[in-house]
């Protein structure tokens, strides 16, 4: 794959939206986001020039957007909340061998759902949302029947997947099964002729170490901005 094809993951929620899940697109021609209940993401196809105003028809007063890459200038119509710098990390050649474990990795199912739901948002609040799932496979790891670690898939577009939703409930942290899912997921992805990526806050030293184990190497630092549509 060549360079030119990897700049699309500096817009990456525009360029999923446009291929590999155009079904869950809505807005226009030059602004597209996804349903409220999948995720709260906003792409721009030209941020440099674009005008956020466009997708007004298919946005509600009051509700909060990531826009990932570069921020369009916001009209009086919007307020910017916060900026969160994340590491992009792409993987070419996974460390398989790194991924030391042998705990059983389930599919993670519409009757694990619930589930799901807990426990993202008891780890990483406010990303994940009721049907986030439909946007691609999710794994976890269970131990007495409840579900303890999980791992999935966000944004797709042509020739990349988004590794994410990788969280541990508190109380089972440090072995090893963040490391042994995103392995799973990333496989599957290599696998299928995919080059997974994933974010995390640039704060999260630990989590950069593990993915670099695995084979991950650093792309870039791309913001997350959290907007406020007002109308």
């Amino acid at each position: 794959m060549n360079n030119d094809q990897y700049q699309k993951l500096d817009n990456p929620v525009w360029h999923s939206l446009q291929s590999s899940q155009k079904s869950f697109a809505l807005g226009s021609d030059l602004i597209k986001r996804y349903p409220p209940d999948i995720l709260t993401f906003l792409g721009c196809e030209a941020p440099q020039t674009g005008n956020l105003d466009h997708i007004n028809q298919w946005i509600k007063p009051g509700e909060n957007f990531f826009v990932v890459g570069e921020l369009p200038k916001l009209s009086s119509n919007w307020k910017l909340n916060a900026r969160l710098d994340c590491v992009q990390m792409v993987c070419n050649e996974l460390n398989f061998d790194a991924a030391d474990g042998d705990n059983k990795i389930v599919p993670l199912t519409q009757n694990h759902r619930e589930e799901m739901l807990e426990l993202v948002n008891l780890v990483q609040p406010g990303y994940f949302f009721k049907n986030t799932p439909l946007l691609g496979d999710y794994f976890g790891i269970m131990q007495d029947d409840k579900l303890v670690a999980m791992a999935g898939e966000r944004m797709k577009m042509n020739g990349f997947t988004e590794i994410s939703a990788v969280v541990t409930h508190p109380q089972h942290t440090g072995k090893g099964y963040a490391k042994q899912l995103v392995a799973h997921v990333s496989q599957k992805n290599i696998e299928q002729k995919a080059v997974p990526f994933l974010h995390f806050v640039t704060s999260n030293i630990r989590a950069g170490k593990v993915y670099e184990i695995l084979g991950y190497t650093e792309r870039r630092i791309i913001p997350f901005w959290q907007i406020q549509y007002k109308g």
